[in-house]
């Protein structure tokens, strides 16, 4: 049999798949399997966005090819909001339309970073975004983040790992552990791409849902030059509850996008159509949909917090967005072990943190969206 990719072979399983398969060892003894694995939205779109979503299915303009850069309408109302939330102008011609946040990251990768340039990921890591750079031969160089810190990176530490590094990448909020970089923070990390000649690339999917204290997330667009440097990501699945329909989009500058169109017509030639209009349509439209959906998910985390202080042992060492990030209790197995008996003997789904990253043994990723606050307050009696 000829040999297959070595990048793709040392390229890490998809951690989903390997968590659900434990459950299926499981007896049911501890009630119904709690799937806390996956970031996904617990309550179903709008039900006029999905009027919109089947009205824009059933013509004809759907199914034929639409622009590389996406459609114009979603364009100039993603570029309106990026405007509004950043209390900056950004133009529609910034924005490109990709199919889906992990194909923005992966295309966005393959533009900045040539033969034995390196990508610096702050650890723990979205473990796709790791996959992406194996998968694509790109070198990484872990940041690592610590508890203590609250899993904020540190720009200081960064700087003396700088060597090569092409492009920074920072998640926030974060995933995995739903920590919330502050603006000083993330301006820290754009002087020190600058100083070093590389990028900024900034993955801002969960940031519909930070509290009114929070926003704007940073100030980077406020500067006339922010596209030299600076590369914005977005994904419209959570907070529009569409993750199936796979629509993303970058904000970037005019070289970055030049060479990003090559990008995009290779890997995706255009983005699904129907869900652009339909979209272009909910940015304005649901505002205040979303608003009430930061809040209820707000609520959630309150609830696990609560939860999780009913724990005797275990430490929420994170909390935010969609996440939860527990230590472990000092007796307890590793956490590979730990979510494999949770999953086997308690019906319940979580990442462990070697997933994430290296130095993880010791913490579970449990994603709270998808459930109601009745169902984290069972959370203490499974763990």
């Amino acid at each position: 049999m000829p040999a297959l990719s070595p990048r793709i072979r040392d390229t890490q399983d998809p951690p989903i798949p390997a968590v659900r398969a434990w459950a299926g060892r499981y007896d049911g003894r501890a009630g119904p399997i709690l799937d806390l694995t996956q970031a996904v939205p617990g309550y179903p779109p709008h039900p006029d966005l999905l009027a919109k979503l089947a009205e824009a299915a059933g013509g004809r303009a759907a199914a034929t090819y639409g622009p590389i850069d996406g459609e114009a309408v979603l364009r100039e109302a993603l570029a309106a909001d990026i405007s509004t939330v950043y209390g900056a102008r950004v133009p529609t011609d910034a924005v490109a339309i990709t199919s889906g946040g992990n194909l923005a990251f992966t295309m966005t990768m393959s533009v900045l970073a040539g033969t034995g340039e390196k990508v610096m990921l702050p650890a723990p890591w979205y473990f796709n975004h790791r996959m992406a750079l194996t998968a694509l031969g790109i070198p990484c160089v872990p940041l690592d983040c610590r508890a203590e810190d609250g899993f904020i990176p540190d720009p200081g530490r960064a700087d003396a790992l700088m060597d090569g590094v092409r492009a920074i990448v920072l998640v926030s909020p974060n995933n995995p552990t739903g920590a919330v970089y502050p603006p000083a923070i993330i301006e820290g990390f754009a002087a020190l791409a600058r100083q070093h000649d590389a990028w900024l690339v900034i993955d801002e999917t969960y940031r519909d849902f930070l509290a009114p204290t929070q926003s704007p997330p940073h100030g980077l667009f406020a500067d006339r030059d922010w596209g030299d440097g600076f590369i914005h990501l977005y994904s419209f699945s959570k907070a529009y509850c569409v993750p199936g329909h796979r629509v993303a989009a970058i904000a970037s500058g005019a070289a970055f996008r030049g060479a990003l169109m090559k990008a995009l017509d290779t890997m995706q030639i255009c983005a699904p159509r129907a869900a652009q209009t339909a979209l272009a349509w909910g940015v304005e439209a649901l505002r205040d949909w979303r608003l009430a959906n930061r809040d209820l998910m707000a609520g959630r985390a309150e609830a696990f917090r609560r939860a999780a202080s009913q724990l005797p042992g275990w430490r929420l060492d994170a909390l935010g967005a969609y996440f939860a990030y527990l230590r472990l209790p000092a007796e307890a197995p590793d956490a590979v072990a730990m979510a494999e008996t949770l999953a086997v003997e308690r019906g319940l789904l979580g990442l462990p943190g070697p997933f994430f990253g290296p130095g993880q043994d010791r913490h579970l990723r449990l994603a709270f969206a998808n459930a109601e606050e009745s169902v984290i307050a069972q959370l203490p009696s499974r763990l």
